[in-house]
């Protein structure tokens, strides 16, 4: 049973999931590349149970570990101190922003797979990729809601991926399990489980940069549930990303 959440990267992602995790309940260990003392005011907002530590102290000290830092700094994950540990991993792979990696970019390998390389004495599971981190927050429900929202999962360890769906519905979601890491890609960018099934339809007229970003921000979100997501999940079609980015340009 998760009691302890380990996070590595304090970003948005991992502050949406810090929040669900202490008001569930949870103690939680938050860690960045820049060291605890860059982390005060931050546990001090999240407010009891909440804790700075080193990344190798949140990597030992998490019952479950998510690794939420950007995919380019991926091999800076600590290996050792993961070895054993469950890791959630959150990361997409955005060239532009990470860098051209040969792997991902020929589909050889999914993003989960380069990490769980990486990570070759953790169980990696693919999980919380997908929403963004307004809806991972606003969305979660109760188990049983009939409103409650579903997350896809992918990881090669069914023991870790029990785990993963475990803490998800402490959390409050659903999941699907989409199967090994090599599916992982089901849920990556570019593909119509990303991002957009949890929003509402954008108003009509709505292009300024400013309102859109307003919109985004303040929109309460649209209930994804486990059935629907798993269509949209059988139905993913693969693109390589520099296909996904013409696509989108």
């Amino acid at each position: 049973m998760t009691k302890t959440l380990g996070l590595i990267g304090a970003g948005r992602i991992g502050g949406a999931l810090a929040r669900l995790a202490l008001a569930a309940g949870l103690d939680v260990v938050v860690s960045n590349s820049r060291g605890p003392q860059t982390l005060t005011e931050t546990v001090a907002e999240w407010g009891e149970g909440a804790r700075a530590a080193t990344v190798e102290d949140a990597a030992r000290q998490g019952d479950i570990v998510v690794a939420t830092v950007p995919l380019g700094a991926y091999r800076r994950l600590p290996a050792d101190a993961l070895a054993g540990r469950t890791v959630l991993d959150t990361m997409n792979y955005y060239p532009e922003r990470d860098g051209s990696v040969a792997e991902l970019d020929s589909r050889e390998l999914t993003s989960s797979e380069l990490v769980q390389r990486r990570l070759s004495g953790a169980h990696v599971v693919k999980a919380c990729n997908n929403i963004d981190f307004r809806r991972l927050e606003i969305l979660a429900r109760p188990t049983g809601a009939p409103d409650r929202s579903a997350l896809p999962v992918a990881g090669d360890s069914t023991a870790a991926k029990e785990e993963a769906i475990r803490l998800l519905d402490v959390l409050g979601y659903d999941a699907v399990d989409l199967g090994p890491l090599s599916e992982s890609w089901r849920s990556e960018p570019s593909t119509a489980v990303y991002v957009q099934p949890y929003l509402p339809e954008r108003p009509p007229g709505l292009t300024d940069a400013e309102d859109v970003m307003r919109w985004f921000l303040d929109c309460p979100g649209a209930p994804l549930p486990a059935d629907r997501l798993a269509v949209l999940l059988r139905d993913a079609v693969r693109q390589s990303p520099a296909d996904a980015r013409e696509r989108l340009a």
